[in-house]
């Protein structure tokens, strides 16, 4: 029974359909991310600025997780 109650959170994942296909919205949020920060990792090497981001093994993951999860946020949260 306690397990019943455990899972019943999953019954209703959030999902968007793309082409008669269902994608979770997470997906869609972390590959927006990955976009932007390829974006913001080139703006920032054009200026010269590369160096703010340091150490970089750190900074662009976190820089994915932060603008994945604030699209999450802006756009399936309501």
């Amino acid at each position: 029974m306690l397990l019943t109650l455990a899972l019943s959170a999953c019954s209703n994942a959030s999902s968007v359909p793309v082409l008669g296909a269902f994608f979770p919205d997470w997906l869609f949020c972390i590959l927006g991310a990955a976009l932007l920060v390829l974006l913001v990792h080139r703006l920032l090497a054009r200026r010269g600025l590369s160096a703010w981001l340091t150490p970089p093994t750190l900074a662009y993951p976190m820089l994915t997780a932060l603008f994945a999860l604030s699209a999450w946020l802006l756009f399936f949260q309501s």
